[in-house]
């Protein structure tokens, strides 16, 4: 079934439902040699100008008087929200580091759905549709010798694009049909209140399908999942975290998705334990990036550039990467995004020549089609 009908067919509110999925996929993969790439697809187009702040930017203030939040100091020109400060200390290790002003290819339309499909191919807009159905981590695995499908657990019955192609991938999905919205839960729980068998039966049923205020599945289920195959034959894998939609509020919606981003890392480094985790690298990518300036309910609207995270002890971290464009007006994508200097398949390609021994010829004609690789940043040690 198409994703975007299935979505749809569900009843999904607001600007896109693929801002905000009722599920979320899981994917692994065996392959040759001792280092590992773990993909965290942000869904619903996280703010890199609210994450990675530019406070040394003049302009930033000016644009957003009552979405930033407070945030640490990273370089003297960069800060970070206080919703990651969990994370400095893998950023004072050299085991962290973001890029700023980055995007795929994508420009314009502003679509979740579209954007996310351009995100997982891996390819550029100028391809024939039919060329884009395949992931690019599907595509790795297609050219690493020796290669072999592990396995694959989805919460939910969607399939992420990132991992689908020739190269096989097993995938799991929970037979769990749950959908209580939030106000019939909270009647549930104050009438099961007084009976322990049936409060613990709830809590464990709406646990169990993600019934968490409707976002996703659980965090650390999902993440223990990964670091526990990592420290086995796995050496790839792939999951989504939702919740960046942020159009209203954002000062405090911003945060939930934060924390379960920075649990994530967090766990993942504690449950793949040092001789793994020195092997690994994390890459966190959007599918795009959100207005300079803040709107009328306090939030951002879809825009371009955005901002990736980059953590694991194979990272040459400690640093915010990528050439910083400017907030003036005059430095703006279409007069109102942040312009976009890389592109986050460069980086990737970069992670996989580093981890993988890829050549760049490889990079740009099979894994990341019409990819021309211009980065100059190292990003691995």
């Amino acid at each position: 079934m198409d994703r975007r009908i299935f979505l749809k067919g569900l009843g999904a509110v607001g600007c896109s439902a693929a801002a905000h999925p009722l599920m979320t996929t899981l994917t692994l993969a065996a392959a040759p040699g001792e280092n590992r790439l773990a993909v965290i697809i942000l869904r619903g187009a996280m703010d890199g100008l609210d994450v990675v702040q530019p406070r040394g930017d003049r302009d930033l203030a000016a644009a957003r008087p009552g979405v930033l939040a407070k945030a640490q100091d990273l370089d003297g020109f960069f800060a970070l929200h206080e919703g990651l400060s969990g994370l400095m200390p893998l950023w004072q290790a050299g085991e962290l580091a973001f890029v700023h002003a980055t995007s795929t290819p994508y420009r314009d339309k502003r679509s979740h759905f579209d954007g996310q499909d351009l995100l997982e191919a891996g390819t550029g807009t100028d391809l024939a549709p039919a060329a884009q159905r395949d992931g690019w981590l599907n595509r790795l695995l297609g050219v690493l010798p020796g290669a072999t499908s592990e396995t694959a657990w989805a919460v939910g019955r969607e399939a992420m694009p990132i991992l689908t192609g020739a190269a096989p991938a097993e995938s799991w999905a929970p037979d769990q049909d749950l959908a209580v919205s939030a106000p019939a839960r909270a009647l549930l729980e104050q009438v099961y209140a007084e009976d322990a068998l049936f409060h613990q039966a709830s809590a464990t049923a709406f646990g169990l399908a993600g019934m968490e205020e409707g976002e996703g599945q659980d965090t650390d289920m999902i993440v223990d999942f990964v670091a526990e195959r990592l420290r086995g034959p796995a050496r790839i894998a792939a999951f989504s975290l939702t919740g960046w939609d942020t159009h209203k509020g954002q000062e405090r919606a911003i945060r939930k998705p934060l924390d379960r981003l920075q649990r994530a890392v967090l766990r993942l480094k504690d449950g793949a334990r040092p001789e793994v985790w020195g092997k690994t690298v994390v890459l966190a990518m959007t599918e795009f990036g959100r207005t300079v300036r803040q709107n009328g309910s306090g939030g951002t609207d879809h825009g371009t550039g955005g901002a990736m995270l980059v953590a694991g002890g194979a990272v040459r971290g400690g640093k915010v990467l990528g050439r910083w464009p400017g907030l003036a007006e005059a430095d703006l994508y279409d007069r109102r995004d942040l312009m976009p200097t890389s592109d986050v398949r460069d980086w990737a390609a970069q992670a996989m020549a580093g981890l993988f021994g890829l050549d760049r010829s490889v990079l740009e004609g099979t894994v990341f089609p019409k990819l021309a690789m211009t980065t100059s940043d190292k990003l691995i040690r």
